[in-house]
């Protein structure tokens, strides 16, 4: 049985509703600072988050608080922030909370909620078959509310909330014969992306105006054109709009980034049996934005020079922002 209050999805929220926002750095972030709008998030807000360069440069000019970085199923960190997020609901109340993931989402809504502040747990986009590990702790306590982006997975249980991803639009444009790279691996922790990189070589589009940020695929000497393990964010933002195309890991956060940007990019996945990350997740948000048409997406072998030309014929329209609607 509950001890809260249900989550209340309005079709129009209130415009002032101080919510307590929380998210991993990361496309968890990415998404929960697109949705915040249409929940009617006010600038007394206060968002939960990891500190880096993504989330100061997301949050800047708003209420938040930097909580140690918690990795992919790290419990004592979970415990760490828990007991953060329980100071804070301590010393200031919220109209509700919300968290888009991960391990932070956790940690923070069930204090929310036994504190007595409605909490909503929105499944990242990148969950197109069902809900993370997250979602499915969360769905049972019982305490929260859970939604997903995906009318073919939702429930009783899990209601539907609109994808992010469904406001992007791809549009036609000319193609240059030999198009100029930005490469960017993602900076997760302790996963090398070598097949990405040797992906892009074997194209034979790699030259001197190739830039790659590699992140923790350290080490590589064989690499022409600019290096860079990690960027600030206005040189990523340099060059992922002065590229002809951008070749990128398919993590939501950079994926999303890059739409906000206009780009139509490469995503590439992935992949657990290559020790490139700790689940193949990937491979679901690489499916969506292929079917939706709004990134060419493919697993690191089948990148090809005529995949790189095809993406770099496109361009995004961001169109609108989301706003709050639900479907029962």
């Amino acid at each position: 049985m509950s001890v809260h209050s249900s989550y209340p999805l309005d079709p129009l929220p209130p415009t002032q509703r101080k919510l307590l926002l929380v998210a991993s750095t990361g496309g968890h972030l990415a998404q929960l600072v697109r949705l915040a709008p249409g929940l009617g998030a006010s600038p007394s807000s206060l968002w939960v988050t990891f500190d880096s360069m993504q989330s100061r440069s997301l949050l800047a000019g708003q209420r938040r608080i930097h909580v140690p970085y918690v990795r992919p199923r790290d419990y004592l960190g979970m415990m760490r922030a828990a007991g953060i997020v329980r100071r804070v609901l301590k010393h200031e109340s919220f109209d509700g909370a919300v968290s888009t993931g991960a391990g932070l989402a956790v940690a923070a809504l069930p204090q929310a909620a036994i504190s007595g502040v409605p909490s909503l747990y929105i499944e990242s986009v990148s969950r197109v078959e069902g809900p993370s590990l997250s979602g499915r702790v969360l769905a049972a306590s019982r305490l929260v509310s859970v939604c997903t982006q995906h009318l073919a997975w939702a429930t009783g249980r899990w209601r539907t909330y609109p994808s992010v991803l469904s406001t992007y639009h791809a549009l036609v444009k000319h193609a240059p014969d030999r198009p100029s790279l930005f490469v960017t691996l993602g900076t997760i922790e302790g996963y090398r992306f070598d097949s990405l990189v040797d992906a892009v070589l074997a194209s034979g589009l790699a030259d001197e105006r190739t830039v790659w940020q590699l992140g923790f695929t350290t080490d590589r000497t064989d690499l022409p054109g600019q290096v860079h393990q990690m960027m600030p964010t206005a040189m990523f933002v340099d060059a992922a709009l002065t590229a002809d195309v951008v070749i990128t890991h398919a993590g939501v956060g950079t994926f999303m980034g890059l739409l906000e940007l206009g780009v139509f990019p490469v995503i590439v996945t992935r992949r657990k049996h290559r020790g490139e990350h700790v689940d193949d997740h990937q491979m679901q948000i690489a499916e969506l934005a292929e079917c939706l048409g709004v990134a060419r997406a493919v697993d690191a072998p089948d990148l090809t020079a005529e995949v790189i030309r095809f993406a770099a014929g496109r361009v995004i329209d961001t169109g609108v922002s989301v706003s709050l609607t639900t479907d029962r």
